[in-house]
């Protein structure tokens, strides 16, 4: 009978998980934290020619982003794609509504990300379509035909991971809906680049490459590399050889540009033995070599592109590295821009270049570090600081207030940013600090003091920072063995401590342990890769030009997982497929390889997670993309690594795995990180559910931390910069007990809420569009609920609206009330940490159906009661000071009192106003009847209307004199309700306790009341009675019963 039950209890859990509607979850989407002021790799640009503020840009692996500011203003428009890679976007110009956007970033580094064929849109980018060619993975060009808008060309480079013949020129003639390739190689060669002759759109010059990038080498060039023509429209080609002009032997990447002021002159830069710009001046037929000196570029295999100034042949730009410009047709080239050693720096790495065809001052450049706009042909640039697409390979967290993300990028360094603000306005680029130079990977604060951390760069140099200072210092471990070579991965592994905060470990092909913050080391481990000597000859890659940069080295490790819970035990991963365990701090080491069933042999291992709940147990991520294999794979282990479960394949996300993490409560909650974006589990990693785009975009998510004080999950991505999902506690109470989303509402407990000061931002108060403003965090509490409209219906019950009452112990202090929401999902409910307040007094009585807000709540524990007709929830919340200052039990008493004090004044007087305006009510009404007969009434309205200046006088006495002047009016005479005023705002904001002042402040308040209720006393006992009693000769009497006022 209990076995019965058990697998019915799981099979409900199961559907309930499975009916989980990530939809839900829109109404708290994740956060975009930034920065923008270090951007990302941009790979593609065009605008609308007709129309110049109207850009659109592609990136590596950010999407697309227009602009119709001309760069002021900038949003993401590609979100709910299954890819956020981006190599080429073309514009239809002659109906600049149409787009096709090639997907697949065209720089075949070993960091690239691939993509899902070519899109269009219709709708100037609002919507896009997929039109195929999925398995082309990367397309760098895209023409359209100028005349034909139907025939559209591209050039799919193809994966550099693996051989396939999805790849060269294709062509459609129905706008997309079939296409035919029409020049390919062999299954190593793609489309490098593709131009059109600017006035015979049937006559293109194509470029093959042959190249190969494996994990551990990169090879460009071969015998299918080449330059092709066609004046047909691709029906035909011709192939251009050393006969035409061309250089001898292998060919690698070519760069492809038109004059367009005089399309028989054409350029190609070329990759041979000796690379070097050749021209043509005959449209192609016949070339010459122009330049082979090293200012025509460097590293053809990333940056191989040349431009043509619109108006002027002999202008042309080299986008490599650097920018260079020629004047002079190519025979010579200078810097067009400085990046290093100036203030006035542009990102190096260049890989878009868009110069408008009508005006070559206007060009826009896209780097690895963003984008930047010049108006004066490159003599100065705007960089473009609000689109947040850095790529991070990894992210942490501190526990500061408020904590901080840390993370490194993509050729962008090693960077803290705050993960909210308690400031006004958003997060702004200002707030992060890049604090360790290079490629950036992980960053790890030193837990004793997050001024202090260790921050990675490329090739195993690690260097512990202070980012108050800027006095690093480089820790790289070494070998005592001069003649032994360590292999660091371009992005190493690096792992504290949970148990001694001194200690850290390292990797190369072994694990490095210092016990003094990476001073001195030891090793302690034999090799753990499989050391195969043939995966080894990274400085010969590259093919036909070296590229020996550190980022193929392989046999390498890539992470160390020190247990959390048991000490001394260790996981440990390679980019080579092995993963080894230690239970006595690297005494012993075992292999636990074996039990991964269904992953190829070698793959890439780059996260294991060990369990905060169970010894020997974690979660591992595996991927072979490097392999041209996009399978997913993630797997579970209970046993130390003796057998292993698969959670993730194919069948649960369509791309590969990246991350992952496991709640640290609830172990049925998982979070995963894939190629396409961001997944979670309910159950343990049976079903996996896509975040709706909605809630977080598209996008390669590199890296997930859950900070275990506020309980957000961190999330690092390679494309769009860091985000932070705050609160997961009501997934993580979804995941506990599912059935939650079929009752009408669930209140969940929200975080610890922090009565926090709160600043104007820095370097500005004003930022217009163009200043970057990350998503800051809500002030107040944020009460979360689950809603379920569809309850009502079952259930025959009236939709009503929702109560949130907030008690202190028994004391009800806050109702607040909130519409009903029509459809299912979380919602919340923000309270900002203030009593039931008094209605602030008026002139003329107002209706007012929500509670005023009153004082400040002091720091406890208070209840929360959530109600829908007859149902109710309970929950509790925290409310705590700000824990950056220092305050007393006496001085937050003493704000308090006097703050309650204060609103017993204003609730003396708001009960005034209201009698005073009910009674000018009365004498309007009375001279809208003598109106009506003023010959017989004029004695009486003679009375109304002195009786009407003699209550507006006495209102002045709260309010100050009704000055109808128009302009900026201020009274010289102080008032009630100024006295008020001036009190409440000194009492309310001494940080430590009430002092003399704010105690004559609020005498001088009490007293001006006091002598103004006097004054309103006096008036209703004699001239209100008497003007009672003279108006009662007419037979209409509106008149209420009046009140004496007092000072409780």
């Amino acid at each position: 009978m209990r076995t019965y039950l058990f697998i019915s209890l799981i099979s409900i859990f199961v559907i309930n998980a499975q009916d989980f509607d990530p939809k839900w979850l829109n109404n708290n989407p994740a956060r975009n934290i930034g920065p923008g002021g270090m951007s990302g790799r941009t790979t593609a640009i065009d605008v609308v020619h007709e129309n110049p503020k109207v850009i659109f840009i592609g990136t590596a692996s950010g999407g697309i982003w227009r602009s119709k500011s001309g760069g002021v203003s900038w949003k993401p428009i590609f979100n709910d794609q299954i890819t956020a890679s981006i190599g080429s976007i073309a514009i239809q110009q002659s109906n600049p509504d149409i787009i096709w956007a090639g997907t697949g970033e065209g720089n075949p580094r070993n960091s690239l990300n691939g993509g899902f064929g070519i899109f269009k849109s219709l709708d100037g980018g609002d919507t896009w379509k997929s039109m195929g060619l999925q398995y082309t993975r990367h397309i760098h060009r895209i023409i359209i035909h100028p005349n034909n808008p139907d025939i559209v060309y591209v050039a799919a480079i193809g994966s550099p991971w693996g051989e396939h013949k999805e790849r060269g020129v294709y062509k459609t003639i129905n706008g997309g809906k079939n296409w035919r390739k029409i020049l390919s190689g062999n299954l190593n060669t793609g489309a490098a680049d593709l131009v059109m002759d600017p006035k015979n759109p049937n006559k293109l010059i194509a470029a093959l490459w042959e190249h190969k990038r494996e994990p551990w080498f990169f090879k460009s060039g071969g015998e299918n590399s080449g330059l092709f023509i066609t004046i047909d429209g691709g029906e035909n080609w011709i192939e251009k050889t050393k006969d035409d002009g061309l250089p001898e032997g292998d060919l690698g990447r070519i760069g492809l540009a038109f004059a367009t002021n005089k399309n028989n002159i054409v350029y190609a830069l070329v990759e041979a033995k000796k690379n070097g710009l050749y021209k043509s001046d005959d449209g192609g037929k016949k070339w010459k070599l122009i330049n082979n000196k090293p200012g025509i570029g460097n590293r053809p295999f990333y940056y191989s592109d040349i431009f043509v100034d619109p108006k002027n042949e002999n202008r042309i730009y080299s986008v490599f590295t650097y920018v260079n410009v020629s004047e002079d047709g190519g025979k010579s080239f200078s810097e067009l821009m400085p990046a290093y050693g100036v203030s006035n720096g542009v990102h190096p790495d260049h890989h878009a270049w868009w110069i408008h065809p009508e005006d070559g001052d206007f060009i826009i450049d896209g780097n690895d570090g963003g984008m930047n706009i010049s108006k004066d042909g490159g003599k100065t640039w705007r960089f473009i600081g609000n689109i947040p697409v850095a790529q991070f390979y990894h992210i942490s967290t501190d526990n500061e207030f408020p904590y901080n993300v840390y993370g490194g990028m993509q050729d962008n360094g090693s960077w803290r940013g705050p993960a909210y603000v308690w400031k006004t306005q958003g997060i702004r680029n200002s707030y992060w600090q890049e604090i360790a130079f290079g490629d950036g990977f992980d960053v790890v604060p030193d837990r004793d003091n997050s001024q202090f951390g260790y921050a990675m760069s490329q090739q195993g140099n690690v260097s512990r920072y202070d980012w108050k200072t800027g006095n690093n210092y480089t820790i790289r471990p070494t070998h005592p063995d001069p003649d032994v070579k360590l292999r660091f991965n371009w992005n190493a592994a690096i792992g504290q401590d949970p148990f001694n905060n001194s200690t850290v470990y390292f990797g190369s092909q072994f694990v490095h342990k210092s016990l003094d913050k990476g001073l001195t080391w030891e090793i302690i481990s034999s090799d753990l890769t499989t050391n195969d000597p043939n995966k080894q000859k990274q400085s010969e890659s590259g093919g036909l030009t070296l590229d020996a940069t550190g980022a193929e080295n392989y046999c390498t490790l890539i992470v160390i997982e020190p247990s959390p819970i048991e000490q001394n035990m260790i996981w440990v991963a390679s980019d080579d497929g092995k993963v080894h365990i230690t239970k006595d701090g690297g005494d012993n080491w075992v292999d636990v390889t074996k039990g991964l069933k269904g992953l190829p042999e070698g793959s890439w291992i780059p996260q294991i997670k060990a369990s905060n709940k169970n010894k020997g147990e974690a979660l591992l991520i595996a991927n072979d993309y490097r392999r041209f294999n996009y399978e997913a794979y993630a797997y579970r282990t209970k046993d130390y690594g003796k057998t292993w479960k698969r959670i993730v394949d194919s069948s649960h996300v369509p791309t590969y795995t990246l991350s992952i993490v496991e709640d640290i409560i609830n172990p049925n909650l998982i979070f995963l990180g894939t190629d396409d974006g961001l997944y979670f589990s309910l159950n343990g990693g049976e079903i996996w559910k896509k975040f709706d785009s909605k809630t977080f975009p598209t996008v390669s998510t590199k890296d997930l931390v859950i900070h275990p004080r506020e309980h957000d999950l961190v999330i690092g991505t390679f494309g769009r910069a860091a985000w932070v999902l705050d609160d997961i506690r009501p997934l993580r109470e979804i995941a506990k007990k599912p059935a939650i989303t079929d009752e009408l509402f669930k209140l969940f407990e929200p975080p610890i809420t922090y009565t926090a000061s709160i600043q104007q931002p820095t370097g500005s108060r004003f930022g217009g569009d163009a200043l970057f403003n990350g998503t800051n965090r809500n002030y107040g509490a944020q009460i979360k609920y689950f809603y379920n409209p569809k309850y009502l219906k079952d259930n025959d019950l009236k939709k009503d609206s929702i109560l949130l009452k907030i008690y202190d112990n028994d004391n009800l202090i806050r109702t607040l009330k909130k519409k009903s929401p029509d459809k299912k999902g979380i919602y919340k409910i923000q309270w900002y940490m203030d009593e039931k307040g008094p209605n602030y007094p008026r002139r003329k009585i107002r209706k007012n159906n929500n509670e005023g807000s009153g004082v400040q709540v002091k720091p406890g524990t208070y209840k929360l009661i959530m109600q829908v007709g007859e149902i109710k929830d309970e929950s509790s919340i925290i409310i705590k000071p700000d824990p950056r200052l220092k305050f007393s039990k006496k001085t937050i008493e003493d704000s308090y009192n006097s703050g309650k004090k204060l609103e017993n004044f204003i609730e003396t007087v708001n009960q005034v106003s209201n009698q005073l305006a009910e009674s000018i009510i009365i004498v309007k009404d009375f001279e809208k009847i003598m109106a009506k007969d003023t010959s017989t009434h004029k004695k009486h309205l003679k009375l109304s209307k002195e009786m009407i200046k003699k209550i507006t006088g006495i209102q002045d006495l709260f309010f100050g004199k009704d000055d109808k002047r128009q302009g900026i009016i201020r009274s010289p005479k102080e008032n009630v309700l100024s006295r008020i005023r001036k009190a409440s705002y000194y009492a309310s904001s001494r940080p430590n306790g009430i002092t003399k002042t704010e105690n004559i402040l609020i005498n001088q308040a009490k007293n001006e009341l006091e002598s103004a209720l006097d004054s309103v006393n006096s008036f209703f006992i004699d001239d209100w009675k008497d003007y009672q009693l003279k108006m009662e000769e007419i037979d209409f009497s509106p008149f209420k019963s009046i009140k004496n006022f007092s000072l409780k």
